[in-house]
């Protein structure tokens, strides 16, 4: 496979006004909708995947929660949600990542990669457009069939007032974003090693870990918690379900807010500094 050298490879200044940028963004998004509206096949296996996971976890939990009342603070039935919630924001924040990454990482193989970067638009723009797309479709399904049944099957705990569940959808957008910066990094990497694959192994497991993806953070113990409360996986899963728990209100829910928009900005930041730095001189595998 041959190599080609880009020096100083980005899009030219088209001059485009913010209106029809951001209508050109929307109409990527909903592209991205479309197009994954099309997969009914694999929503609906991927729906009752999480739906069985669901069940056999929850089961789990509560076996767990009858030993021991109240641990982490949760009772039974928010233990029992916690499992839905999470359920329904795997796919929906791509907590294993993938979604525009396989995307790219394709375009690194064939060196398509090269035209992605003199389009007139904005690089990091476009593949979030496209993230926003594929994550308002899961959301749909996946988030939502997996969380209905689990509130028709177990005992489980709704919010009570009914700005949380704006608060909620509110949190969950920060927790796209913050996985959207990760994934965006990772995939930035291709730049340089070609093939992100190997670092997105190492973040599906660091992932799944810190997110509380697969326990709340509350019962990590010692240090173990303390660090997993302060990286930018907790707002993956963990903050999202609190939210949606309400167990935090006030200055706790501002600060919850506030901790998502800090690794939302610093990672977006980051990865615009990184595609700044892969766009003066970059060799792309293919062509």
């Amino acid at each position: 496979m041959q190599n080609a050298a880009l020096v100083g490879a980005r899009p030219p200044d088209t001059g485009t006004s913010t209106g029809s940028a951001l209508g050109l963004y929307a109409a990527v998004a909903r592209g991205a909708f479309r197009r994954y509206s099309t997969y009914r096949a694999a929503t609906l296996a991927g729906t009752f995947t999480n739906t069985v996971f669901g069940i056999i976890l929850a089961s789990s939990f509560l076996a767990l929660w009858q030993a021991r009342p109240n641990l982490g603070g949760y009772d039974q039935s928010q233990a029992v949600t916690y499992i839905w919630v999470s359920q329904g924001l795997l796919v929906t924040v791509a907590v294993w990542g993938g979604g525009f990454q396989d995307d790219v990482q394709d375009r690194f193989r064939s060196g398509d990669i090269a035209v992605d970067l003199y389009r007139p638009v904005d690089f990091q723009g476009w593949w979030l457009a496209t993230d926003l797309g594929r994550a308002a479709f899961q959301a749909l399904v996946r988030g939502t069939v997996p969380m209905l049944v689990g509130a028709l099957v177990f005992r489980t705990r709704m919010p009570e007032h009914p700005l949380t569940w704006v608060f909620f959808l509110l949190s969950v957008l920060l927790a796209l974003l913050v996985s959207f910066g990760v994934r965006f990094l990772v995939s930035i990497t291709g730049f340089w090693l070609h093939d992100s694959e190997g670092v997105r192994s190492v973040m599906l497991v660091v992932s799944m870990f810190f997110s509380g993806m697969l326990l709340p953070i509350a019962l990590f113990p010692g240090w173990l918690g303390d660090l997993g409360r302060v990286l930018p996986w907790a707002s993956l899963v963990q903050v999202p379900t609190d939210v949606f728990l309400e167990r935090a209100s006030g200055a706790g829910l501002l600060g919850a807010f506030g901790f998502q928009l800090g690794w939302a900005v610093a990672l977006l930041a980051a990865g615009r500094g990184a595609q700044w730095l892969a766009t003066r001189r970059v060799v792309v595998q293919g062509g």
